[in-house]
């Protein structure tokens, strides 16, 4: 009988090892969680290695027989565990030189080196000597400074470069997240920085941040797609993709532009459009044409498999879920209290009076089945306050809330906003890497994406009844925005457009963080939520922050 063969070890590459000993927590977020985030620092460096990232030459087995030099050659050593590929190997004398480009300038340390480019230089070194080599010299390019610095490959060298591949590889395997640093000038201008989020982690754990930075991600200039002609066609030109109907080209986005796709109802989408936006991690949404979410598309660039067991982990503990159940509805209730609040000041005293017992209620409570009952309840005296907030003369009046169908106008544009406001919820918890279907507040049900139900309900006050209020009183939105079928009130095409853009122009706006104090916008806000469950469910902070505004 054959014996199965044990798993070959993984082989760390030399960049992660580069990465570890310049932040343990960078390490660990890129190669772990393996979360990846462009920025100008790291598209440029791609330039730099472009000409040495093309091979050119083979590796003999004798340095002798090396003509002048090879690129991006790719060594590994099972014995060392790891694996690198070489910018550029040079013969000089009678041995090899490895020398590695860097974009920036010689930096102002002794020998002109950082610790992280010596090991780096250090991996390629050894991985050199265990290919028969001699390599006693390492250099690097530093395309700033137009400079080649030389380091010597000598025994501290190599004990700090084996020291830091045991290290990295101790952490890989201990299953917890690094702390982050503490005010350190290397976060300024990582590219993980929105997702590693270190001063506002430790900001929650106290542990001794000064400063808090503003929120470092991508701008929100990018155009969200929203396709509402049935029949409509989505295809792509170059890098730019076009909508289409029987009238011709109505909408075009640059692919470097757009931010998601959300098509309603009968609405088509070519495979070559389809395979671009995947492999941009660009999310598709397919919506009803009432705006009923059906299903999403999602690239197979798989992260953080760490988080998600550890989301399995905690659906299972009662005591931690109530936590987080606690922190979403403490969250939503806060928000509508304060929503009536800034409404109707004085005058909603009985409510706002009744409101505050029931988040004491809810902080205590010891159910889940407690808090649904205590949520319910703070939704009746707030939507009984809702039709108050209107204007006077809009012509649309709303007794309380109602769905399943909506009967008057308020009720079907809350009915879609809710529902426009669960796909960015959705788009914001599989960015980060969850399992969407699996809430803690809303338990798990087929076709439901449960957690980003969680993660939105915070954020109903504060972006989609705050749009309903806006599209009313400024009367934005009229009667002939609505048609009538049966007992339900729904929007019509120019209506659902109309809403669009209000909801879109909400997400856009700005708002200073209740908790960390800088400026972002609801759309980030949304997705800065969606990190900080990240690490409490992975114990990064001691504790969920809901989104409270004041």
């Amino acid at each position: 009988m054959e014996s199965v063969s044990e798993e070959a070890p993984e082989l760390l590459p030399a960049r992660m090892v580069n990465e570890y000993v310049y932040c343990p927590r960078l390490f660990w977020l890129e190669y772990v969680e393996r979360e990846f985030e462009s920025s100008y620092d790291t598209v440029d460096g791609e330039s730099v290695h472009r000409r040495v990232d093309r091979p050119a030459a083979e590796l003999p087995a004798d340095i002798a027989d090396l003509r002048g030099e090879a690129t991006s050659v790719e060594l590994a050593s099972e014995r060392l565990g790891v694996v690198a590929k070489l910018d550029l190997i040079r013969a000089e004398k009678d041995g090899a030189v490895p020398i590695d480009f860097k974009r920036g300038k010689v930096p102002p340390v002794p020998g002109g080196v950082n610790d992280p480019e010596r090991v780096q230089l250090g991996i390629a070194a050894l991985l050199l000597r265990e290919n028969g080599y001699r390599c006693d010299l390492g250099r690097i390019y530093y395309a700033g400074s137009k400079t080649f610095v030389d380091v010597p490959i000598d025994e501290s060298l190599v004990a700090q470069t084996a020291a830091a591949i045991a290290n990295a590889r101790e952490m890989r395997l201990r299953g917890s997240i690094p702390a982050p640093l503490v005010d350190s000038p290397k976060c300024g201008r990582c590219s993980l920085h929105a997702i590693c989020l270190p001063d506002e982690t430790n900001a929650l754990r106290a542990s001794g941040a000064t400063t808090m930075r503003p929120f470092a991600a991508r701008s929100d200039d990018e155009v969200p797609l929203y396709v509402l002609e049935p029949g409509a066609r989505v295809g792509l030109s170059g890098e730019v993709l076009q909508v289409r109907t029987d009238a011709g080209i109505v909408g075009e986005v640059r692919l470097l532009e757009l931010g998601s796709i959300s098509l309603f109802g009968n609405v088509q989408i070519s495979s070559q459009a389809m395979r671009s936006v995947l492999q941009r991690d660009i999310p598709v949404f397919y919506l009803s044409y009432g705006g009923w979410l059906s299903g999403f598309a999602r690239s197979v660039n798989d992260h953080s498999l760490d988080l998600r067991m550890a989301q399995h982990e905690i659906v299972q503990d009662p005591t931690r879920t109530l936590e987080l159940s606690r922190a979403f509805v403490l969250g939503k209730v806060k928000n509508q209290r304060t929503m009536v609040r800034r409404s109707l000041g004085d005058s909603a005293n009985p409510a706002l009076q009744a409101m505050s017992l029931l988040l004491h209620r809810i902080e205590h409570a010891r159910r889940a089945e407690d808090l649904l009952g205590f949520e319910g309840a703070a939704a009746q005296r707030y939507f009984g306050e809702f039709g108050e907030m209107l204007s006077i003369g809009t012509g649309f009046e709303v007794t309380g809330r109602n769905r399943r169908p909506p009967t008057d106008p308020i009720n079907a544009m809350l009915s879609f906003g809710y529902a426009m406001l669960t796909k960015e919820a959705l788009a914001a918890v599989v960015t980060v890497g969850f399992e969407p279907g699996l809430g803690m507040y809303h338990k798990p049900r087929p076709g439901r994406p449960s957690l980003a139900l969680d993660l939105m309900e915070e954020f109903r006050p504060l972006v989609v009844d705050s749009t309903v209020l806006t599209l009313v009183n400024s009367r934005e939105i009229r009667a002939s925005h609505f048609d009538r079928r049966g007992k339900a009130v729904v929007l019509t095409d120019a209506g659902r457009r109309a809403f669009i853009g209000a909801f879109e122009r909400r997400m856009r706006s700005t708002i200073r963080h209740p908790t960390f104090g800088y400026e972002v916008t609801y759309r980030r806000a949304l997705r800065v939520q969606a990190r900080l469950l990240a690490r409490a469910i992975q114990r990064d902070i001691p504790a969920y922050p809901p989104f409270c505004t004041r």
